[in-house]
């Protein structure tokens, strides 16, 4: 009896549980590139090109090992262009008389699999994906009863049962369990960032950037140069790279943004760790021993920790413990369509056209510029949240449904009222002016609300606290910006608001 195997183009980890107990004489892998996958929102260029390239690479190693692996190329003849129908080509042509497959991490996909047991009339096992540390049940059990499903609360329990940064009297390392008050330092002049690692192209990379260069050429974004790891030990160098040259820095200036500077001390690794080029618990592990070496200070290196073992696993719990309906919630109501310059980055705000040249070039913008930039001025200027999270997945490498969603959704917009944020994380030029070095060279002035040269975050900030005044005012976390705007006279406030109406104005008719 063989079974198929079925990798898919994020279950690149060699752990993977649908090949355990894997027959090398008998079982078949299956990996292929469908234009379903690659299209069903039009993906970055650079993130197709990984994705392929990166799948080539690990189904090479997996034959190196001893696997029969049945790789469909995108241009390939026969190619059907969907999971399902390589499956079913698959099984007639190989003779299996079973499926075995990871669940997948969308709910879409997850849904379809499901149907394969009575579409192909075969056996169907879909088995969970243990390279996440917390289980579905087990967000399940820690949700259950609670009033709020806070990140922070959770984190500690992820923290307890893998041992990380704790101490042996089951105390957090250093007395806290979060040092985030420490990593919010504003960049500074003279700041000097790591020249960051290029990985050579191999011709099998070489080959896909041909192909994508053809296939996707009306996709969003910049191909080349192409510089991403594609392979476990490339992408064990990046790590290593960014543990030894960029942690120790990471917590003070991981808010900080500088104009032509993408990346500062971030890790770049995000990518790698969703598509399973690395694993959660190796990247925390050299992180921690970072700390306990004396290389790097606690605050960064918690801080580093908590995005990966706290911030993906909790999302991850939402996604799956409120979809589907989670994806459609507009708790705002908000609904202005997407300005076409989140597509071109031009637009005269400094702080957008660096977040948004920084996506199209490389696929990337780091976590504050997601959030506080380009979300910020989606939160302010009540953009469509299907939209706003269409756009988010296409346009960065490691954005997948099931991490993308509740931040973009969550986060970024408030759209599920608060589910998952204490607050809406909206604000004013002040925030960008503090915590980077954008606004200097900006045609907007972030210290004028009103007139030609008015920052548009700051009419827009103010506007968005006043049209949502019923649904925000009693939140406890908002007192404050609402105790000034009622400190405003009547006409302060009304040209507030006509500022914000002729703001709006200008991005529907592209002169932002």
């Amino acid at each position: 009896m063989s079974a198929l195997r079925l990798i898919l183009g994020d279950q690149l980890s060699r752990s993977i549980s649908s090949l355990v107990g894997a027959d090398k004489s008998d079982d078949v892998v299956l990996m292929a590139e469908v234009m379903e996958e690659a299209s069903y929102v039009k993906h970055h260029k650079k993130k197709i090109a990984f994705l392929f390239s990166a799948m080539r690479h690990f189904a090479e190693s997996l034959k190196a090992e001893g696997f029969t692996v049945r790789y469909v190329k995108l241009d390939a003849a026969g190619n059907t262009g969907s999971l399902g129908g390589e499956v079913a080509r698959a099984l007639e042509e190989t003779g299996a008389d079973r499926i075995v497959v990871t669940e997948p991490g969308e709910l879409r996909l997850g849904r379809e699999m499901r149907g394969w047991k009575d579409r192909f009339n075969t056996a169907l096992e879909i088995r969970s994906d243990d390279r996440f540390l917390c289980g579905h049940r087990e967000f399940r059990d820690w949700a259950e009863g609670r009033k709020q499903l806070r990140m922070e609360f959770f984190y500690r329990d992820i923290r307890r049962k893998t041992g990380l940064l704790m101490e042996d009297d089951g105390e957090p390392a250093g007395g806290q369990w979060n040092y985030d008050k420490d990593n919010r330092k504003p960049p500074k002049e003279g700041l000097r960032f790591p020249k960051r690692i290029a990985h050579q192209t191999s011709p099998i990379t070489r080959e896909v950037l041909d192909l994508v260069s053809e296939r996707f050429a009306d996709h969003f974004g910049d191909l080349e140069p192409f510089h991403y790891a594609v392979t476990h030990n490339e992408a064990m160098i990046e790590l290593d790279h960014f543990i030894e040259t960029c942690l120790p820095r990471f917590g003070d200036y991981q808010d900080a943004m500088v104009a032509g500077e993408p990346y500062l001390y971030h890790s770049l690794i995000s990518s790698y760790l969703n598509a399973g080029l690395l694993t959660p618990m190796e990247i925390c592990e050299k992180a921690e021993a970072a700390y306990r070496r004396g290389h790097a200070p606690l605050n960064a290196v918690e801080g580093f920790i908590r995005q990966i073992i706290g911030w993906r696993e909790y999302v991850r719990g939402i996604y799956w413990l409120h979809m589907p309906d989670y994806a459609t919630r507009n708790h705002l109501e908000a609904r202005e369509p997407l300005p076409w310059f989140y597509w071109s980055g031009k637009t005269r705000m400094r702080c957008m056209a660096e977040a948004i040249g920084h996506t199209r070039k490389h696929a990337y913008s780091h976590h504050i510029q997601r959030l506080m930039i380009t979300g910020n001025f989606a939160l302010l200027a009540g953009l469509l949240p299907s939209e706003v999270c269409d756009w988010y997945l296409a346009v960065y490498s490691d954005a997948y449904e099931w991490v993308e969603l509740p931040n973009t959704l969550g986060m970024a917009l408030y759209g599920d009222g608060g589910l998952m944020a204490s607050k809406p994380y909206a604000a004013s030029g002040a925030y960008i002016n503090r915590m980077s070095d954008y606004c200097s060279g900006c045609a907007y002035d972030p210290k004028e609300a009103l007139g030609d040269k008015a920052c548009p975050f700051n009419a827009l900030y103010w506007d968005f606290l006043a049209r949502n005044q019923d649904r925000l005012k009693n939140n406890p976390r908002m007192a404050m910006p609402y105790k000034n705007w009622e400190r405003f006279a009547d006409d302060k406030r009304k040209a507030l608001r006509g500022k914000a109406r002729e703001t709006l104005d200008a991005m529907r008719e592209g002169r932002l």
